[in-house]
């Protein structure tokens, strides 16, 4: 059982490797184990479970597998009959009171990999506590999947349409009449994800035209990563600039985070996403509440939480991290620098979509264009620019690395002094003029990630030539 590892959010692996009919059965029978210990806990729920699926290669059978997998062990399945966004399976779990969810997707991964996430009862991702006693469970007991037919006939398993009552969530929760209003133009590209045309359909018959890219169900995501980040973005980032669109939005593999580029074809980062969901919410919302972002924010985040007398609170790298605080106080946003971000009123869960049409809804309430935003922003607290850069290394490399950081830790990043040093996830080193530099080993990939912000592109660039110089020099 070795081969099989829970990352930050579930499993994943590389498919027809370790990602196996036989393991996929294995995690299932494991994950039915542990949903059995939960029934007397979760007695005021129902005793099922929801299992969707995204559009990588053989996700659709995985599910089904999942799911016989699931009823055979006397847990009833209610099973999408469609690709549907991780949200979607999430929501699913509050709509419908159930005790929890399985979502085939490897997210923003590579084609070549595919995951199991598990979503607990309170609608959001598994934490440590959870996956622990699932990764215990492995092999314990005797893998029992039924024949499909069978199981349906018993009424173990039920097929539906889960999306349309996340979309009506959704539609509840954002003043699609106020985007109609304005005469934005917008492109969308769902990155042959489960994002779909779920956004334009939202807005139709209004001033506001959306035009959808890459909305077709493609294993291979046309031969990139589906996360919504450069260079993954080029063509949207042309056909914004060449189509003279107000802002380009993104979904990324299983639409449970966003990328936003601008009408001249720029990209901007994860962080400043979060940046203009936290301004819109505060501002244009009227809203409050604490605010949560990983190891690996920004520190655009503080000074606004700073100047609106907002807690702040920091976890490791792992949306799941996010989740267990958003349950368990009064938080108005939760993100990463991925783009993944929750929101007060609905569920710890991310949502792309949702992220996409708020979005929207700021450039409508202000009736500005999202570059003079992005300005006003930057006059008032500066600028943070933040680069990432992911080098893929040997084992026996990223433990040379840590230990070397750990015994040896910088006391200089270039020709800055460190000031204070995070090594709770990874080693942040946080410099004199407020910039920092980090490196971390990634949870679901065989990679080193190297993180840098600071006043402006070159500098944080600089950084990351530094870290990968450390890298290469081990």
């Amino acid at each position: 059982m070795a081969e099989i590892k829970f990352g930050t959010d579930g499993w994943r692996a590389v498919i027809s490797d370790t990602f196996t009919f036989d393991n996929v059965k294995k995690v299932a029978q494991a994950m039915a184990d542990y949903v059995s210990t939960q029934r007397a806990v979760l007695s005021d729920r129902k005793f099922k479970v929801v299992v969707g699926y995204d559009t990588r290669f053989l996700s659709d059978r995985y599910a089904e597998l999942t799911a016989r997998v699931m009823a055979s062990n006397g847990i009833p399945v209610i099973l999408s009959d469609r690709p549907c966004p991780t949200p979607s399976v999430s929501y699913a779990i509050k709509d419908k009171n159930l005790v929890g969810g399985i979502v085939i997707t490897a997210s923003h991964n590579p084609a070549r990999y595919n995951g199991m996430k598990y979503k607990a009862y309170y609608s959001g991702s598994a934490g440590p506590d959870i996956t622990k006693k699932m990764e215990f469970l492995l092999g314990a007991n005797q893998v029992l999947c039924r024949p499909l037919d069978e199981l349906k006939l018993k009424g173990a398993i039920t097929i539906e349409n889960i999306i349309p009552r996340h979309i009506d969530f959704i539609k509840g929760y954002v003043n699609l009449r106020l985007i109609k209003k304005v005469p934005l133009k917008v492109i969308v590209d769902s990155m042959y994800g489960t994002g779909n045309s779920y956004i334009s359909e939202l807005l139709k018959g209004g001033k506001c035209r959306v035009d959808t890219i890459h909305n077709i169900v493609n294993p291979s995501f046309g031969g990139i990563n589906p996360e919504p980040i450069m260079p993954n973005l080029k063509e949207l980032a042309l056909a914004a600039k060449k189509g003279k669109y107000s802002i380009g939005l993104a979904t990324d593999g299983d639409a449970d985070r966003l990328g936003v580029v601008l009408s001249d074809g720029r990209a901007i980062t994860g962080h400043k996403v979060m940046t203009l969901l936290l301004l819109h919410l505060l501002e244009d919302r009227k809203m409050r509440g604490d605010v949560i972002q990983t190891i690996c924010g920004t520190v655009l985040i503080e000074k606004i939480c700073k100047k609106y007398g907002l807690k702040m609170h920091e976890t490791q790298v792992g949306f799941k991290y996010i989740c267990d605080l958003m349950g368990r106080g009064d938080i108005l946003i939760g993100g990463e620098e991925t783009g993944g971000v929750a929101f007060k009123n609905y569920i710890p869960e991310r949502d792309g979509i949702l992220s996409g049409l708020l979005i929207l809804e700021m450039l409508a309430a202000r009736r500005k264009s999202l570059d003079r935003i992005i300005k006003d922003i930057e006059k008032e607290y500066g600028t943070y620019e933040y680069r990432r850069l992911d080098m893929r290394v040997p084992d026996e490399k990223k433990r040379a690395l840590m230990d070397l950081l750990k015994s040896k830790p910088l006391e200089r990043v270039l020709d800055k002094e460190v000031v204070d040093i995070k090594d709770y996830d990874g080693y942040k080193f946080i410099l004199k003029d407020r910039s920092w530099f980090m490196m971390r080993l990634s949870g679901t990939e065989p990679i080193v990630r190297i993180y840098a912000e600071a006043p402006s592109e070159r500098k944080a660039l600089a950084m990351l030539e530094f870290g990968k110089k450390i890298v290469e020099n081990l």
